[in-house]
């Protein structure tokens, strides 16, 4: 499992340790998503693959079985591991959702990854402005706090902007709602690297910053439609930095 964030530090390099494990699933899973290992392709056997990756077949297998669970690929007796349509992938899965990030995703993924956040984050929102608690207003306004004492460093700015969100997830009361972190995640890392070198990019994240307080202010004031229309609004103004020019088709 990803750790919230991890994709957010890995534009400075900071990744996590990963063991021979978590290793194989990455470099497969990349594979997978760049089109390296083509859909509907059979992986190399597993000689092949313990010989590449230096590991054990039980290492191997289990980072298979790891992919099988995420979609990617269906391992079937005497024709091997093959590799699955994208619409068995679990996109909802916030490693396959990195490793899309890895593998630069194409304008049309990009507006469909904003176009669902949009529509979750907008009854997130709703909810949490009518079942927040005092907790989750001083979490809410501590992280837009740390986005205002960000606004020239995009690591910690995209962290606590990260937290900002998984915080109103918590807030709206709905389980399935606080699963949507990974999909955030890469949303919020997708923003960030394409303004990071822009000249624009500190007005962006201070534009940001002033979106984000008022919709802490809002969802205090139990006002969902002041906190659907600030949230719309944040996600609209993300999607334009992170997808430039012509809309995707």
């Amino acid at each position: 499992m990803s750790e919230a964030g991890s994709l957010i530090r890995s534009l400075s390099g900071r990744l996590a340790a990963r063991n021979f494990h978590s290793y194989v699933i990455n470099d497969i899973g990349v594979g997978i998503v760049s089109g390296r290992f083509p859909i509907g392709s059979i992986l190399p056997n597993d000689a092949a693959m313990m010989s590449e990756y230096g590991v054990s077949r039980t290492v191997l297998r289990e980072a298979l079985k790891t992919l099988e669970a995420k979609g990617l690929v269906e391992a079937r007796p005497k024709v091997g591991t093959r590799v699955l349509p994208r619409n068995r992938w679990n996109l909802f899965d916030a490693q396959v959702l990195s490793w899309h990030f890895e593998a630069e995703p194409d304008r049309h993924f990009i507006a469909s990854l904003f176009d669902t956040r949009l529509a979750l984050e907008l009854r997130a929102a709703d909810l949490a402005a009518r079942h927040r608690n005092s907790d989750h207003i001083r979490l809410l306004k501590y992280w837009a706090h740390q986005m205002e004492m960000s606004f020239d460093a995009v690591e910690p700015f995209a962290l606590a902007e990260l937290e900002f969100h998984r915080t109103i997830a918590e807030a709206s009361a709905n389980p399935f709602l606080r699963s949507i972190g990974g999909m955030v995640e890469l949303a919020v890392t997708l923003t960030i690297a394409a303004d990071a070198g822009a000249d624009h990019g500190r007005s962006r994240r201070v534009a940001a910053y002033e979106a984000h307080h008022r919709l802490a202010l809002a969802i205090e004031a139990s006002d969902p439609d002041a906190a659907c229309n600030e949230i719309s609004g944040i996600i609209r103004s993300a999607l334009a930095a992170a997808l430039p020019g012509p809309p995707a088709a």
